[in-house]
């Protein structure tokens, strides 16, 4: 996989078309080829077919979360946002999530917390998640609005709730996500005014959760779904969601799809 040319001196020099060779060879690597059969696939000298893709119902294999983790290392936003999409194509939003996007984050949150170090590689594979989860086509609403997304106030970590608007856009449940840092009036304002069938409220911390208006929305007659570790026993009528399969679930058993 070496450049296609050399220059006097023996200086290597690789050429665009050597890059998309090699960026090539990276994303097989990345679904789980040997590096030696990826080569060959890159070169032209074998099929450029992928390996049979796994069922959906299938979690990413190792070689797949290998091959991402060694990417976001590089800071290869490109390769990133291609693996990733692959991920979410294979698996579905919900198991690339679960098996392989979310299990890395949280590992490389870890990290970076310890070591104090790793911000940036952070930031990158959150961009490149997203950019894969925005990907997903957005179905028709056909009516009523099927759920309203929202942080609680002053919580920034919004990927999760993309990620919940994404595998219901799989299932054709249309969804609207207000993001990050959503204020109490404000949230309470666009349910009024959506009139969603299920709000649900993310949370990663009990000090954002007891800020957000769960208990108000209730009260006005919203079905109310929350999620995140910030959350502990919630009031009688609002459901806890302990996963992105089960806010899933939950969503679609509320608007009866």
């Amino acid at each position: 996989m070496g450049p296609s040319s050399r220059q006097e001196g023996k200086h290597r020099r690789y050429s665009p078309e050597d890059v998309a060779r090699l960026r090539r060879m990276l994303a097989l690597t990345g679904q789980g080829v040997a590096p030696a059969a990826a080569a060959a696939m890159a070169l032209g000298d074998a099929p450029t077919a992928p390996p049979d893709e796994p069922e959906r119902a299938e979690g990413a294999s190792a070689a797949e979360r290998r091959g991402f983790a060694r990417a976001a290392e590089r800071l290869d936003l490109p390769l990133m946002v291609e693996l990733a999409g692959q991920l979410v194509r294979r698996h579905g939003v919900v198991r690339a999530w679960e098996t392989a996007l979310a299990p890395y984050l949280v590992s490389l949150g870890e990290r970076t917390a310890a070591r104090e170090d790793g911000v940036e590689v952070e930031h990158l594979a959150t961009a490149s998640i997203l950019r894969a989860l925005h990907a997903v086509p957005a179905p028709p609403e056909n009516g009523r609005l099927p759920a309203l997304l929202a942080c609680a106030p002053e919580e920034q970590h919004s990927l999760p709730l993309d990620a919940l608007a994404a595998a219901l856009a799989e299932r054709g449940c249309a969804a609207r996500n207000l993001g990050a840092r959503v204020p109490p009036e404000a949230l309470l304002g666009a349910a009024a005014l959506l009139s969603p069938v299920v709000v649900v409220l993310w949370a990663h911390a009990p000090r954002y959760a007891e800020a957000a208006p769960a208990e108000r929305l209730a009260e006005r007659g919203h079905s109310v779904v929350v999620g995140g570790p910030g959350w502990g026993a919630p009031p009688p009528g609002i459901r806890v969601m302990r996963s992105l399969s089960e806010a899933v679930t939950t969503v679609l058993e509320l608007n009866r799809f």
